[in-house]
């Protein structure tokens, strides 16, 4: 018998009432602690939590290769003061002793104070952060205070088409649908952005979504593998792809947020391929995919 693989759900904020604190993901949390082995056994021993007070370290994340945790979902929720050089030190450490990592934010500059996470940081391009000297006009123009990046893959609520980088990767594998990988994500108005560094050879895009506004393919998702002295990680676009605000607009989001939802997903054959590729995203870092 396995034991179950052990996964941190943090944000990057304190827990914040109107906001995107770890009670928003509480739809990811329970579909991962349902899952279970062909033997009946649980798969998963989800953690949630938000960090510690801002000003301090996390007492978690600085710590983290002291864990007993086998990976590490972050959400960067947060304005740029969300992690500390602690923090970050913790969480490279976790890594560097094989802890699988999967690391989201979201438009413009939220969640950059992920940045300097070493190759997964310099995946996620921000406005101000790794954007490089020109940084491109805006995708999504509905919402004109959100700057690129921002790209529109639909309305809060609803799902997008999303296509397999060829080779296909393991996390983006799906034998139940009619074309054999994951086909569907929630969507959202304004995504962030992801590369797959120069400085990472074992990193590639392995997922691309296409816009709704300009037509422009961006990447969802950037998978790197595991090495010698790094667990395997994944840089994502958005945390939209996760949190219950997209799996079901009922849940509720916080009051800044403008846009109509849609209520597609949740009754939609598309929640089948979301829950596949999550599975497959928790199952590959922790090493059994």
């Amino acid at each position: 018998m396995s034991k179950p693989i052990n996964i941190l759900l943090q944000t990057t904020i304190e827990p914040t009432e109107n906001d995107w604190h770890i009670g928003r993901f509480s739809m990811l949390r329970d579909y991962l602690a349902s899952l279970t082995s062909p033997e009946g056994e649980p798969l998963f021993r989800v953690t949630a939590r938000d960090r510690d007070p801002v000003g301090q370290s996390d007492s978690v994340l600085s710590a983290l290769d002291r864990s007993d945790y086998d990976e590490l979902w972050l959400f960067a929720v947060d304005v740029g003061n969300g992690l500390n050089d602690e923090d970050r030190a913790g969480i490279l450490r976790f890594r560097a002793r094989g802890g699988g990592v999967m690391i989201t934010r979201d438009h413009m500059d939220l969640g950059c104070s992920i940045c300097d996470l070493g190759a997964i940081g310099a995946a996620h391009v921000f406005h101000t952060h790794n954007a490089g000297p020109t940084v491109p006009p805006p995708d999504d123009t509905g919402t004109p205070q959100i700057q690129w990046p921002n790209f529109h893959s639909g309305a809060n609520g609803s799902a997008q088409r999303v296509e397999a980088v060829q080779p296909v990767h393991p996390v983006m594998r799906d034998a139940e649908s009619e074309s054999g990988v994951v086909m569907f994500l929630p969507a959202h108005p304004h995504e962030g952005a992801v590369i797959a560094p120069a400085s990472a050879p074992h990193a590639r895009v392995i997922a691309t979504g296409q816009s709704l506004a300009s037509g422009k393919r961006f990447n969802i998702a950037v998978a790197f593998e595991r090495t010698e002295t790094d667990g395997p990680a994944i840089a994502e676009s958005t945390f939209h792809h996760f949190a219950d605000y997209n799996w079901d607009p009922r849940r509720g989001s916080p009051d800044f947020v403008s846009e109509t939802p849609v209520y597609e997903l949740p009754n939609s054959p598309a929640m089948t391929s979301v829950h596949r590729y999550v599975r497959n995203v928790a199952l590959w870092l922790g090493g059994r995919l």
